[in-house]
């Protein structure tokens, strides 16, 4: 009978990865758990922060939270031009994708500080 080497449940060293010393993945795993909870932290913290965009030098502006809940849209009656809806429904449109293009860079920069620029994909945490 010939013995076989292997890397389950009976080697020796520690029973973790090769090359990775004893208590090397408790150490990993110990890492990811805190990086989960720096991450949770900072989606709520995003939560809390608010952006405000407008658009039509201040014609439209919105303000949206870092979770990309709008708190408050404000058009200046002066845009209002009931032969002209078009122009409101432009402005409203630039303003509403520039609020969430800001959120989604803020997202990306709290995160990103988090990560350290891992590459991670998202939603991975």
């Amino acid at each position: 009978m010939s013995k076989r080497k292997g890397y389950g449940g009976g080697s020796s060293r520690g029973g973790g990865f090769p090359g990775m010393g004893g208590g090397g993945m408790g150490n990993i795993m110990a890492q990811v758990q805190k990086m989960q909870e720096e991450m949770a932290k900072t989606q709520e913290a995003l939560g809390a922060e608010e952006l405000t965009v407008s658009a039509g030098g201040g014609a439209v502006t919105i303000v949206i939270t870092g979770h990309s809940e709008f708190r408050s849209l404000t058009i200046k009656p002066e845009v209002v031009d009931p032969d002209d809806v078009e122009m409101l429904q432009d402005l409203l449109l630039a303003a509403i994708n520039d609020a969430l293009g800001q959120v989604k860079k803020l997202e990306e920069e709290r995160m990103g500080a988090l990560t350290g620029g891992m590459g991670l994909p998202p939603g991975l945490f």
